[in-house]
């Protein structure tokens, strides 16, 4: 369980996270992979409300679905469907830490601009050569994922000869990048079912130890995945039992934020694995 106490920027005001954290998944997209999770604006504010309710820290609001096989789209539509819906969070829930899923650095710049307070890039600025940047100037936390390919692309044939090394490093060299550009909070993803097979997906979640030695937070996204449903062969409306599995060893292997489409659940994991860590002997 993470301990280490940090301080985020978020623009203009400090912030204080009380790891281990769950973000909740607002999806403002017509085929997230997850239906219950695609709202628009009304949608957005009644779940965002529920989510915080329930104890979610951050609200992660994307515009361009990210599912395997997924299409690039472009940067008009994903700002057109994200921004209107952060906007109208900022405007309700004006102390909520929002979250805006994006690899591209025009939309995370309008979303800075209409409420967001932190960026969550799945290319670790690999997409988009003005994200880190962008990120540095806004002055927000900024999440760099691991994906090997692109949403179209990465579940094609995914390869390594040691993922838990390979994605280990890759992330220590794209947060010293995000460093080095300037971006003084850094939360690492190592990107689960982003161009990983089941087995990767298993080997990393076993090596998140490893990847906490970096000194950075670590955000794990397992809500409802594939990874899941290819081991109980249930799809992803029944896979809520799986992820809090999956949670719960996530949390015991010192990951520090949950991203999650179930928060009540979530936040149940949390204060379990909380318990547990405070009655260790010693």
């Amino acid at each position: 369980m993470p301990t280490a106490k940090t301080t985020w920027l978020l623009k203009d005001r400090l912030f204080t996270p009380d790891f281990p954290l769950v973000m909740g998944i607002l999806n403002a997209t017509p085929d997230s992979f997850h239906p219950e999770s695609r709202v628009d604006v009304d949608g957005a504010l009644r779940l965002a409300e529920r989510m915080l309710a329930e104890g979610a820290a951050i609200l992660d609001v994307g515009g361009q679905s990210s599912k395997p096989g997924s299409p690039e789209g472009d940067a008009f539509e994903e700002a057109k469907r994200s921004i209107p819906v952060i906007e109208a969070l900022h405007r309700r829930f004006p102390e909520a830490l929002i979250s805006i899923d994006t690899w591209r650095s025009s939309v995370a710049k309008a979303a800075v601009e209409h409420g967001a307070s932190m960026v969550n890039d799945i290319s670790a600025g690999t997409l988009d050569a003005e994200m880190l940047s962008t990120v540095a100037r806004s002055a927000v936390p900024y999440v760099a994922m691991h994906m090997q390919g692109t949403p179209r692309t990465m579940q094609a044939a995914p390869g390594y000869s040691d993922v838990a090394e390979e994605v280990t490093r890759y992330l220590s060299r794209r947060l010293t990048a995000a460093h080095e550009a300037g971006i003084a909070d850094v939360v690492i993803d190592p990107g689960f079912g982003f161009g990983k097979t089941k087995e990767h997906n298993y080997a990393l979640l076993r090596s998140l130890p490893q990847m906490t030695a970096l000194g950075a937070p670590v955000l794990v996204g397992l809500s409802r995945k594939r990874m899941i449903n290819e081991v109980l062969g249930t799809g992803p409306d029944q896979a809520l039992n799986g992820t809090t599995a999956l949670n719960t060893i996530a949390l015991l292997n010192g990951a520090s934020i949950l991203r999650v489409h179930d928060v009540k659940e979530a936040m149940e994991v949390v204060r379990i694995c909380s318990a547990y860590g405070d009655n260790r002997p010693g």
